[in-house]
């Protein structure tokens, strides 16, 4: 008897626990569109005076507000827990909507994250504080925007501009703080990394179709 259960333990109990798992991630592919087609960023400019756009890339969205000096810890949070790991990935970037007006302290906060990390993925666009509202707006949100046009979460829109997180009740997340570091090291670089594994198995999916061509 007692050597039928160590065979268990050793042999059996590990393949169960292979398969349960694996379906869990097979079931789990697809991260929930929140809201889809969200607006691109128009005529909006960078420091560089570039015009960045949401299209066919994967996109981190912020609103840094008037008080980016002040909340500057959050940028290096996400930078940390994200950015560093993943900002080589060509299709990746990072984009914050900032108020006109506050250009000077953002190139602060650049030029301190920069003295350790390329911050070539990095864009801070300014736009006007009207325009900021009526584009968070349009996002959806439950969430609200700070009175200092900022806000402590990021947002993950895909390549075909759709705003993505969970849309289960008791699990639900539109976006993920910044001024947390254990949501962005755990609940965000899940969600990012079901992001990451739709378009790997999409390009993989789409090479071996060209191949059989």
């Amino acid at each position: 008897m007692k050597k039928n259960i160590v065979l268990f333990v050793l042999f059996i109990l590990p393949i169960v626990a292979y398969l349960f798992f694996a379906s869990g991630i097979n079931s789990f592919t697809k991260l929930p569109v929140i809201t889809p087609k969200v607006a691109d960023l128009g005529k909006w400019e960078s420091l560089n005076g570039e015009k960045v756009s949401l299209n066919n890339k994967i996109t981190i969205l912020g609103f840094s507000g008037t008080e980016i000096l002040k909340n500057r810890g959050n940028y290096f949070n996400l930078n940390e827990k994200i950015y560093q790991r993943y900002h080589d990935f060509k299709d990746l970037q990072f984009v914050v909507i900032s108020p006109l007006g506050t250009e000077k302290e953002v190139k602060l906060v650049l030029e301190s994250l920069g003295a350790f990390t390329d911050v070539s993925q990095w864009h801070f666009v300014f736009t006007t504080p009207s325009a900021i509202k009526s584009y968070y707006k349009q996002l959806n949100l439950k969430s609200s925007l700070g009175s200092d046009l900022g806000t402590p979460n990021v947002y993950i829109i895909d390549k075909e501009r759709n705003l993505r997180g969970r849309k289960e009740k008791k699990d639900y997340k539109e976006g993920y703080s910044t001024f947390h570091p254990a949501e962005l090291s755990n609940e965000m670089l899940d969600d990012f990394k079901v992001i990451l594994y739709e378009y790997r198995a999409a390009l993989k999916k789409n090479h071996n179709a060209t191949k059989k061509l």
